[in-house]
């Protein structure tokens, strides 16, 4: 196991000296910042959960079980491989992309195992981890998997309606939605526009599946589910935020239309007295239960709003992101809690996802009562946090419905990584040029 990496470490000689990425030996002053300290704690107790094996670095999602290793993105190594990355690029040292370079080398060798190409439960998530790394490394072998995984998504793909689909799953967790906005991320990155094409025909099938409702269109996670959840992350806002990226890419129309009826539907549910923008969880059972998080609350479903503000040109959209920042502030949270808020701080459904998209709007829109929620929330964060022995972490309650089932994660939607990776944001706000890795399922990009 290695040695917990602190802040402020003493320069020691040249041999044992701090070593940036570029090589270069140096003795780094110790970080400044709290929302720095605070990361390289998180970053200190994930590190601590390690295990090393002949293929490489793993962490189990739940340290006190060295049995949950898993693949995904949500809570797995790809994960905490993306925030050694965004360590390395906010501090300099070479130790964190090594830990990053030792998890992507498991990646390679386990990611045979996955299949399905669900971004965070999928291929899709494995193969965006790999890629981020080869942009750090330049270490052709993680650019080749990326490929590898790509050439398997593409296999797997069949024939369905006039397009393509892999399941009958059509979601952004680990359907064709998060699928697709992979493929597109992976354009960008070859160039190689028979990604965008094959994404294309992903979105094809998905307007397919969309059933006619209040004037608008509504999508099923999948038509043998008997919930349907309408926001971001099994939903409809996920789902429409998905064509309306594809429209950015092919300007196909047929995209755009089905996007903008997606958001038509979503309005015509909302709740949206006092100038917000709330929409419930699931039909038919909790039509009273509002979450507020990224995977079924504002703070997923909001960013269609801010893209279909981009890709239309049309600014009203912009209200609707700011009467869905409203409904979080009037909710009452960060001290609160409340049935769709639980005791829960991951970037997923609690504190560290909520903090990052006041953060974005504050980036975006330039209010600065944005940032100032955004730091309220952090407190808030920081406060529930575990400090032992220079290392950070959260218990939580990952499910609303298991209160009383707390425990700590090191991945990135429920657990240290994420937040980690989200006050290394907190910590750069004043360095407007620093390098971050971003999703394929965001339109925040500054």
């Amino acid at each position: 196991m290695n040695k917990i990496v602190k802040t402020g470490l003493a320069c020691v000689g040249a041999a044992a000296a701090v070593l940036l990425i570029s090589g270069a030996a140096s003795c780094r002053r110790p970080a400044t910042s709290p929302y720095l300290e605070s990361a390289l704690k998180a970053a200190a107790w994930v590190k601590s959960a390690e295990i090393r094996g002949p293929a490489g670095l793993s962490w189990p999602s739940t340290p006190q079980d060295r049995n949950s290793v898993g693949l995904d993105l949500y809570s797995g190594v790809p994960g905490v491989v993306l925030f050694f990355v965004q360590t390395a690029y906010a501090t300099g040292t070479r130790v964190y992309l090594d830990d990053a370079r030792a998890g992507a080398n498991l990646l390679l060798s386990k990611g045979a195992s996955v299949g399905g190409p669900g971004l965070y439960e999928g291929l899709s998530g494995l193969a965006f981890a790999l890629e981020e790394t080869f942009r750090a490394t330049k270490e052709e072998k993680y650019r080749r998997g990326f490929l590898d995984c790509l050439g398997r998504i593409a296999a797997a793909a069949t024939s369905a309606g006039a397009g393509v689909e892999w399941s009958p799953t059509t979601d952004i967790i680990s359907g064709g939605a998060g699928a697709g906005l992979f493929l597109i991320y992976a354009f960008h990155e070859t160039g190689d526009r028979g990604w965008l094409d094959l994404a294309a025909r992903a979105g094809v099938r998905l307007i397919e599946l969309g059933r006619p409702e209040k004037g608008g269109l509504k999508w099923a996670m999948d038509p043998g589910f008997p919930r349907l959840m309408p926001n971001f992350s099994h939903g409809t806002a996920g789902i429409a935020y998905f064509l309306a990226a594809l429209y950015k890419e092919a300007h196909d129309k047929r995209f755009l239309e089905a996007s903008l009826a997606g958001a038509k539907y979503l309005l015509a549910i909302a709740k949206t007295d006092s100038e917000s923008c709330l929409i419930f969880h699931d039909e038919p059972d909790n039509k009273d239960l509002y979450y507020l998080g990224w995977c079924h609350g504002p703070v997923g479903t909001a960013r269609l709003f801010f893209l279909l503000s981009g890709v239309t040109g049309d600014k009203s959209w912009l209200d609707w992101v700011r009467k869905s920042a409203n409904g979080l502030i009037q909710s009452g949270i960060p001290e609160r809690e409340t049935p769709g808020f639980w005791n829960n701080a991951g970037i997923c459904c609690g504190l560290a996802g909520v903090g990052e998209f006041f953060l974005d709007l504050y980036t975006e829109l330039g209010d600065s009562a944005y940032l100032e929620f955004s730091k309220r929330v952090t407190s808030r964060l920081l406060s529930k946090a575990t400090v032992e022995d220079g290392r950070m972490s959260w218990l939580q309650a990952e499910h609303r419905t298991r209160p009383d089932y707390l425990f700590a994660q090191t991945g990135y939607m429920q657990g240290a990584a994420g937040i980690g990776s989200f006050l290394l944001r907190m910590a750069a706000l004043d360095k407007p040029h620093s390098r971050r890795i971003v999703f394929p399922d965001t339109p925040f990009a500054r």
